[in-house]
């Protein structure tokens, strides 16, 4: 569904004259868009459109959602050392200060997507167009608002809680709403979109990787997940997660079905496991450097400095020791998702450690030559939610509902395409260890890790953790990101997080 992410219609050129990244809410020019119903469809659809495009900013998923693994301990920013990276390499050891770049990026990366979302929950209610279009059009604009929501919430935990589009002229100055009322307008969104959507099993060619029920229910079993093992709001979560876990299986899934590593192939654009995914198409006639650029950031990031073995090859996001000796013996991932000494060569090329500070590089997104002839034209999408998660957190709902017995199914599930010997007979406390470590290595450099971390045992498990692979710096308070300061410096009312 490449065509979604590129506009030429006129509603879209007047979005965009309102839309920057560089305020955290902005204006929306309402005497630019009619209100009076005389939009068209294909206006409609452009201004959905539109409200796609922020999840592919360097902000989001084309950099600061994937660098999440470096802060967890997976890989180090590896790079060109000096100040290279050097706000991820803060945010990893726990030494970040209010004007950590990243932080700033992550804080204002999703908010001109929820503007757009907005006003699409605004207008297009009252436009006279076909009820199954509009009913999909608004559920894609729940998604996504949930989504973006959902990406904020777990960053910085409370954060202004936007709902209608600003007026000019309107004071932009928002408090933080408690993570409690974000969530709950989260949980509201999301189930929106899970009764508006359709299957992924329903969109035509033109419009695959646009937000289907299955997402939104893959979504929301991991909002639920994330509420199940925190203090934040109170719910038979669990029992939902596994329900929701069973309804995306039920619109037709099988992961015996489906190749591990299709998942990162450029060629492979929503793939039969995929449930949803940024998309790219590697088009360099926009700066890539820029929010309008159509092209994959990671093959070009990702690839062994002066290695040649990719267009590009920038050696950022270099796996840790500690993280490869987590691999069990005989994992068929390894060799997908990195580089390695002795392991299989790549487009014909071995792989030289020295190419790397670790001696590891991530190999799962890069992309070869014959793919991505520039280091801008990488058209690999970016997977954010695929079946393994799914059966990954119903293993993990029905062990922590002391269902551990019934958790092994799920979890062997993920294991056997991994090429590993099914779990059984474990304990729950057991069961729980080797359901975490499946999700670090089924997802790794996905960017799961860093939220899986810190939701588990409401972020006692990830202090543990940190601290075991000798990030001292690491308190609670630091599991949340610090609020920018410029944002703090500008609006009266906005408040720091504890810690920083």
């Amino acid at each position: 569904m490449k065509n979604i992410t590129f506009f030429a219609t006129l509603t879209l050129a007047l979005l965009l004259t309102f839309t920057s990244c560089e305020d955290f809410l902005e204006k929306a020019p309402m005497d630019k868009v009619s209100t009076d119903g005389t939009l068209t469809e294909a206006d409609a659809v452009a201004m959905v459109n539109a409200a796609y495009q922020p999840l592919q900013w360097p902000k989001l998923y084309n950099m600061r959602m994937w660098t999440t693994d470096i802060m967890a301990g997976n890989s180090v920013v590896g790079a060109n050392g000096g100040t290279d990276g050097i706000e991820t390499s803060d945010l990893a050891n726990f030494t970040a200060s209010s004007a950590n770049a990243a932080a700033v990026d992550i804080w204002r990366g999703p908010n001109p997507g929820i503007l757009r979302c907005n006003l699409v929950l605004q207008e297009i209610p009252q436009l006279d167009i076909d009820e199954a279009l509009k009913n999909r059009l608004l559920g894609e604009a729940y998604f996504l608002r949930a989504h973006y929501n959902f990406i904020l919430v777990r960053v910085f935990g409370d954060v202004p809680l936007s709902l209608t589009p600003a007026l000019p002229g309107s004071d932009l100055s928002q408090k933080r709403k408690p993570q409690e009322e974000v969530y709950r307008q989260i949980l509201k969104d999301t189930q929106a979109a899970i009764e508006l959507l359709p299957a992924k099993s329903e969109y035509g060619n033109s419009d695959l990787g646009r937000a289907s029920k299955d997402a939104a229910l893959a979504m929301m079993a991991k909002i639920k997940l994330t509420l199940a093992s925190t203090n934040i709001l109170q719910g038979d979560f669990y029992t939902s997660v596994i329900n929701l876990c069973d309804s995306v299986t039920a619109l037709g899934y099988d992961l015996a079905l489906y190749n591990y590593a299709d998942n990162f192939d450029a060629r492979i654009d929503n793939n039969p496991e995929s449930l949803f995914e940024v998309q790219y198409d590697g088009d360099p006639s926009e700066d890539f450097w820029g929010n309008a650029n159509r092209s994959s950031w990671l093959s070009t990031f990702m690839g062994p400095r002066n290695s040649g073995l990719v267009a590009g090859g920038w050696g950022w996001n270099q796996p840790t020791q500690e993280f490869v000796d987590a691999y069990e013996e005989g994992d068929l991932r390894k060799d997908i998702t990195i580089f390695y000494e002795g392991g299989p060569s790549f487009d014909g090329k071995d792989y030289d450690p020295s190419w790397s500070g670790t001696g590891y590089n991530v190999r799962k997104f890069l992309a070869p030559f014959s793919v991505s002839y520039e280091y801008n034209t990488n058209p690999a999408n970016f997977v954010v939610y695929r079946y393994a998660d799914v059966l990954l957190m119903k293993a993990e709902a029905l062990n922590e509902l002391g269902r551990t017995n019934e958790a092994e199914e799920p979890l062997n599930m993920v294991r056997d395409r991994a090429g590993l010997a099914p779990i059984e007979d474990q304990t729950q406390d057991q069961m729980r260890e080797l359901i975490i470590h499946e999700r670090r290595m089924e997802l790794a450099f996905e960017g799961h890790r860093w939220f899986d971390l810190v939701r588990i045992q409401d972020g006692a498990y990830a202090v543990n953790f940190f601290k075991s692979i000798g990030k001292q710096n690491v308190t609670r308070d630091r599991l949340l990101f610090p609020i920018p300061q410029e944002e703090i410096d500008d609006n009266p009312q906005m408040t720091q997080n504890k810690g920083y």
